[in-house]
């Protein structure tokens, strides 16, 4: 789970493992993020840590039966929007100003979408008769650190939450796991 962003640094090397110590061991990726965002607001170099999925699995989960019908619809729909975003931009290049661009792109973009829906549905029959969603999941996340912060690190956690922790907006996810069940 990579959320990289378009202003970090790049590495010439290529990547490894992080090594160190073991901060602690978490179920979802969520309870490490949370973790690590505490030791961020108390100004621990954060940059020294990791966290690292382990025992990785892909889960391929069915979503529904892929018929002749779904694929025109999905391919409609696709061309749509990519025919909606070239009548936008030929509306705002536009001297006239004509709205009826964006119309016509749309429908024109939903005709190529459902022709090219259909065909590769036909070429592809047989041998994928199925929808599906596709995640990779880590049985659970490490936080790895740097040995000689790790003392440190755990005195920061122990310390329970910061002062700054009570200044930012609550997670809703918290307040809802607070609240009694009815």
């Amino acid at each position: 789970m990579t959320n990289s962003s378009p202003f970090a640094r790049r590495t010439a090397a290529s990547p490894v493992v992080p090594r160190g110590d073991v901060l602690g061991t978490y179920d979802s990726y969520p309870e490490a993020q949370k973790v690590v965002n505490r030791l961020a607001l108390a100004d621990f170099p954060v940059k020294k840590l990791s966290i690292v999925g382990n025992d990785l699995k892909t889960v391929e989960k069915i979503t529904g039966k892929l018929t002749y019908a779904r694929a025109a619809l999905a391919g409609a729909a696709s061309g749509a929007w990519f025919g909606l975003f070239i009548g936008l931009l030929l509306f705002l290049f536009s001297p006239t100003g004509d709205f009826s661009f964006i119309l016509a792109a749309a429908l024109i973009g939903a005709g190529f979408g459902l022709l090219f829906g259909v065909v590769s549905y036909a070429l592809n029959r047989r041998r994928r008769d199925f929808t599906a969603t596709h995640q990779v999941l880590a049985s659970n996340y490490q936080i790895i650190i740097d040995p000689n912060l790790t003392a440190r690190a755990q005195q920061v956690l122990a310390e329970g939450p910061s002062h700054r922790d009570h200044d930012a907006a609550p997670d809703p996810a918290d307040e809802a796991a607070d609240r009694p069940v009815d």
